[in-house]
């Protein structure tokens, strides 16, 4: 049976990353407006995007091809926090706060994939 992708668990959990991250780049000093906000910032809209993209493929391989560039996405936000961290953008707690729900998102991603694939096989059954 077909699901909207607003109804993914997975999409809901990245929505909510998403919105974290948008709340705490707000907060960069205004002359990283081109720069790093921006990049933080389009790559967290593109963890949402991706999943919600390899969704409406309605094709396992599509869909898991999505999903592995949504985690790549997630990535370069967690790479991107290190550079928060390092220019005092953000404190230690609030990147470790924020790096651990990323890694539970890429955890729950991974789980989602793995999904994916066995659904995948039981169809070329």
């Amino acid at each position: 049976m077909y699901t909207r992708f607003e109804n993914l668990r997975i999409w809901q959990t990245a929505r909510e990353f998403r919105k974290e991250i948008y709340s705490i780049s707000k907060k960069f000093p205004k002359h990283e407006q081109f720069n790093l906000i921006s990049q933080i910032q389009k790559a967290a809209v593109s963890i949402t995007a991706n999943i919600a993209e390899g969704h409406g493929r309605y094709h396992y391989q599509s869909e898991i091809q999505f999903l592995r560039m949504s985690r790549g996405s997630l990535n370069e936000v967690l790479d991107h926090l290190y550079a928060a961290l390092d220019e005092a953008y953000i404190s230690q707690s609030i990147f470790d706060e924020l790096y651990k729900k990323g890694r539970l998102l890429e955890r729950s991603m991974n789980a989602y994939i793995r999904s994916l694939q066995g659904k995948k096989e039981e169809s070329a059954d």
